[in-house]
């Protein structure tokens, strides 16, 4: 049970006794402290018959027969919160693991709640409590213990319990396609596929002018470029809430750069100090109308009034309903639907649109109401 797996011929063999099960387990344990780049260190994988742990790190050993299972298209691959995952075997192989089944997105439309966390979901599907001692351990320590082994194979195995009652349950309420939906952005490439000058939408940097977008969009760039030459994480090159000093500043100059409170002492005078003049420069060069649209503040009350009423609305349909609201839309969403019948937001298509969209138009045109009724919120039809 408890076999690491340390050579490419012994993966090359167990992959391919995974690939004859429709449906497969995997987790990742990785580092990424210290790096940009996550550092991947184990893997464990499970199907009905056994579980197996590869040691990602093990000398000499070629993950290409992992690489060609995670791509197999006759095989499901069951993850929970499969993000990082993903992200990990497209930096090393330039590929996405497809088909896939997200337990996390699965539990958010079952009404688990928002992002549950993977020992909550399967003391709650299974009743068992799984061990978190080495949700923190140090992954890349070799010889593995013998706990840690027992750990990261109680983790894919206990994953089968969760999948096999959650697809039952989507079956049973006919909720599948839900799930498919959320894994084609799950699987898209453009999820994954980080260009330095996209690096910006990550930033909660509030912009007001089209002259601080350009010039976040210029330092995130450079910052993600740094990162990335470098290997090393975001921060190491400049804390987020720099980058936001540097926008509200637009510091053209050392000396200008140099009195930042949010910078470390002598950053100015190293050589990252001129390489950030040059970006808040090129940011004050670019031509405004090339810059992509900035949100205007909506601060008309009636506006806000009409987002507090639907997001009465969307608690009253998660509840009904038994789907974690912020699967069904985000306040964003919801402040975009106040301001536009036609807004690009996911909650105006497909499921999400039946389920709450069409309700959402109707109450903000008024041909819905919500009433107290007994204690409880009811909508009230109104034609």
């Amino acid at each position: 049970m408890d076999h690491l797996i340390t050579t490419t011929s012994e993966l090359a063999d167990v992959c391919a006794r995974l690939a004859q099960f429709p449906v497969i387990t995997v987790d990742t344990e990785f580092l990424r402290e210290s790096t940009y780049y996550p550092l991947l260190c184990v893997v464990q994988m499970a199907s009905p018959r056994e579980a197996v742990v590869i040691d990602a790190l093990a000398e000499g050993i070629d993950l290409k027969p992992f690489f060609d299972l995670m791509s197999n298209e006759a095989v499901l691959k069951v993850f929970h919160a499969a993000r990082q995952d993903i992200e990990i075997v497209f930096h090393l192989a330039s590929i996405i693991p497809h088909p896939i089944f997200d337990t996390q997105v699965a539990a958010m439309v079952l009404g688990y709640g928002d992002s549950i966390a993977y020992d909550q979901l399967v003391e709650r599907v299974t009743g068992h409590r799984p061990d978190k001692t080495h949700r923190f351990t140090d992954w890349s320590r070799r010889p593995l213990s013998k706990e840690q082994m027992h750990y990261a194979v109680s983790d894919v195995t206990h994953l089968r319990d969760v999948f096999a009652r959650l697809d039952a349950d989507l079956k049973k309420r006919g909720r599948n396609n839900w799930v498919s939906e959320e894994m084609e952005v799950l699987t898209s490439p453009r999820t994954y596929d980080f260009h330095p000058e996209r690096a910006w939408e990550r930033l909660k940097t509030r912009v007001r002018k089209p002259k601080e977008l350009a010039i976040l969009m210029e330092v995130a760039a450079w910052r993600e470029q740094e990162a990335q030459s470098r290997d090393v994480p975001r921060s190491r090159v400049l804390k987020d809430d720099a980058v936001g000093d540097i926008v509200t500043h637009a510091p053209t100059s050392l000396e200008k750069l140099a009195s930042l409170r949010s910078l470390p002492k002598g950053f100015d005078r190293s050589k990252w100090g001129g390489d950030i003049i040059a970006a808040v420069q090129r940011g004050l060069a670019r031509d405004p109308h090339t810059l992509p649209k900035l949100e205007k503040p909506r601060n008309n009350s009636n506006g806000t009034a009409i987002v507090e009423l639907l997001k009465v609305l969307l608690r009253m349909t998660s509840e009904r309903h038994a789907v974690a609201s912020k699967v069904i839309a985000t306040v964003d969403d919801l402040e975009q639907i106040a301001a536009n019948d036609q807004a690009e937001v996911a909650a105006l298509h497909g499921w999400r649109r039946e389920l709450f969209g069409e309700a959402a138009l109707s109450l903000k045109h008024g041909k819905l109401a919500l009433a107290i009724e007994k204690g409880r919120v009811v909508r009230v039809d109104r034609h």
